[in-house]
């Protein structure tokens, strides 16, 4: 055999084995049999879809939930458009249920939910107390914000639901060097502990250098790093995180998700105008696909979930969110922070992110 033939039948071989990994990785993800003991809806990724006018959105009004920060509330701070509201997603074999609150109460009465993560998942959790409220506005609630901690309690109910905020899920300590990032450290677990759901994110802050950077080294086991790269380091610290599910999560008391990768849109040639980023965009993108592929980070989260024994569901909003360039806050969030391409307004695609956990927890 010639040795472009062999370079070739090993890059088909590779190939070949990739795609095989995928479907074993995508079976175990969307298997919703492992996550609630009954079958998956016979042909249904609730991930394949469409964008499409849909006038009976938004779920809830911004001015009426008490739960969004400024830096979501778009309509708060001037945004001069609307429709960005008024989308569905529409999977292609299936229609996704719609959220109602009362019911989702009902299913979680005296239960504890918490969203652990970065500010992604904080936009998650200020959605999903919005979209309960608009459904039940007269039921009592109480709130709690400490400084990594914050909970919505519907009293009447018992449900709870918890933001605990870390960024990257393992540990930053301060030693006598300065603050380390410790990819094989994750004891604020102990924090998310006795959960009934909890619903992960991590890897918007992975990429943060210079003064937005919170952390000066990084250790991975005996070694100490001033820097390294970041997909390498992302995958070390969301391996220890796998661990740490496989050795504390009870699946007969506890659920767990994985929110997915949220995209940005900072890049215009991701969509083919390269002159542009999200500011100014009005609609989404158009059918099912998003012209600049999937962010590497994807790849990572796929890999990590492959070896969790536990089960996991990935929530995978990565592509669906691609397409919402017009969904973000840009110029428009109460932070004064320049154009926002990373977070998304409320109300807005969070909320879809959270009609996609009720539809896995329900259907």
């Amino acid at each position: 055999m010639g040795f472009r033939c062999l370079v070739s039948f090993l890059m088909q071989a590779i190939v070949l084995l990739l795609l095989l990994e995928e479907g074993r990785a995508q079976q175990h993800f969307y298997n919703v049999s492992r996550l609630r003991g009954r079958k998956q809806v016979s042909g249904c990724n609730l991930f394949q879809g469409r964008w499409v006018a849909d006038s009976s959105y938004p779920l809830y009004d911004s001015s009426a939930c008490p739960f969004i920060d400024d830096e979501f509330n778009c309509q708060k701070y001037g945004r001069p458009d609307s429709q960005y509201l008024k989308y569905s997603w529409q999977p292609d074999s299936c229609n996704l249920p719609r959220f109602n609150g009362e019911d989702f109460l009902m299913r979680w009465r005296g239960k504890k939910i918490m969203f652990v993560g970065d500010s992604l998942s904080l936009n998650m959790w200020e959605s999903l107390s919005c979209m309960i409220h608009a459904s039940l506005p007269n039921t009592k609630t109480s709130s709690v914000n400490q400084d990594s901690l914050h909970s919505v309690t519907f009293e009447d109910y018992g449900v709870t639901l918890f933001m605990y905020r870390t960024p990257y899920l393992v540990d930053i300590v301060k030693q006598s060097i300065g603050r380390v990032l410790k990819l094989d450290s994750i004891e604020s677990g102990n924090a998310w502990t006795g959960m009934d759901l909890l619903i992960f994110n991590s890897w918007h802050w992975w990429t943060h250098t210079g003064k937005s950077q919170p952390w000066d080294y990084v250790s991975d086991g005996t070694g100490i790093y001033k820097d390294m790269n970041r997909l390498e380091a992302f995958y070390k610290g969301m391996s220890t995180w796998a661990k740490w599910v496989d050795l504390n999560v009870d699946p007969s008391k506890t659920k767990v998700f994985f929110q997915g990768i949220s995209p940005t849109h900072y890049e215009g040639r991701e969509w083919n105008q390269p002159k542009k980023n999200c500011y100014g965009e009005a609609e989404p993108l158009s059918g099912s696909t998003y012209p600049g592929g999937a962010p590497p980070a994807a790849a990572v989260v796929n890999k990590v979930l492959s070896t969790i024994k536990k089960p996991v569901y990935l929530l995978d909003i990565t592509t669906l969110s691609q397409l919402r360039k017009d969904a973000h806050p840009s110029t428009y969030g109460g932070s004064g922070s320049g154009t926002d391409c990373s977070h998304w307004c409320l109300p807005g695609l969070p909320d879809t992110w959270n009609q996609l956990l009720y539809a896995a927890l329900v259907m």
